[in-house]
């Protein structure tokens, strides 16, 4: 069984990666030779981005951002997948909570930067907070809607069995909504990301987004970019690793027919 996951995991991957390579390429190709300012060669921009990441300072950038996303995503997760699970399981506070999951859905996180960075600072805490913050509702969501999702007969027969209401939590109704909860997180980590840099942008001596407001202020071009691709590997690097625990905690879930995978995988898109 283990095999045939490590199978499936490097076959979705492998399906991922062949765009964005061939992506590369391209990019290769059509800017060798460029001579615009706004516009260098991609192998130009490759080259400063290595020496940055050796002999300058984007090593200490690139792990301040890393530790505030990975901070704030799990506080998000406990947060949202503890509340989910307990919203989704009593109907009267799941009634009762609708509109302020409906409002805080709708208010964009990034709104909230400017208070936020005037009232805590420009520390690590804002940005953590932040991230936090934005990362919550989708898996809170989610949680939510997964929780709703589980069949029927399976809360039944935990009732007819006399399972107390704490362990039922843990054994049935968490195993069962997990597909939608990692749902919910893979739209939370790439809030993340962005809520990462607009804060490290608004009001931060170190981090990617500072890397890159510095150097785009100082007509930078190369560098500039360097930073920006440096965060897209960095999202994707993350991506990739929350698709392995996927696949090492659902294997029961990837395992199953397609077709119902697919039935399953509507049913979250829909509800996120």
């Amino acid at each position: 069984m283990l095999s045939n996951l490590s199978g499936a995991f490097w076959k979705s991957l492998l399906k991922q990666l062949w765009l964005p390579l061939l992506v590369f390429a391209v990019l290769v190709l059509a800017t060798a030779g460029s001579t615009s300012f706004y516009f260098p060669p991609l192998t130009d921009v490759l080259t400063v981005l290595w020496r940055e990441l050796l002999h300058g300072g984007l090593v200490g950038d690139l792990l301040f951002s890393l530790r505030n996303i990975a901070v704030g995503l799990a506080v998000a997760t406990v947060l949202g997948v503890g509340a989910g699970l307990v919203i989704g399981e009593v109907k009267l506070l799941r009634q009762a909570t609708a509109p302020l999951l409906d409002f805080a859905r709708a208010t964009p996180t990034v709104a909230f930067v400017p208070v936020i960075i005037l009232t805590l600072g420009i520390g690590s805490g804002p940005k953590i907070f932040l991230i936090a913050l934005g990362s919550l509702w989708p898996i809170l969501l989610n949680t939510v809607s997964g929780v709703q999702g589980i069949n029927p007969a399976v809360h039944e027969t935990a009732h007819s069995y006399r399972i107390p209401w704490r362990l039922r939590l843990v054994k049935v109704v968490l195993p069962g909504a997990l597909p939608q909860i990692f749902a919910g997180i893979r739209i939370a980590l790439s809030i993340a990301v962005v809520l990462m840099v607009v804060s490290e942008i608004y009001g931060s001596p170190v981090g990617l987004g500072s890397f890159i407001l510095e150097s785009g202020s100082s007509f930078a071009v190369p560098e500039t970019w360097a930073g920006t691709i440096l965060i897209g590997i960095l999202g994707y690097a993350l991506s990739v690793l929350l698709l392995a625990a996927e696949y090492a905690l659902l294997g029961w879930y990837h395992q199953r027919p397609p077709r119902t995978r697919r039935t399953q995988h509507r049913n979250e898109v829909v509800s996120s």
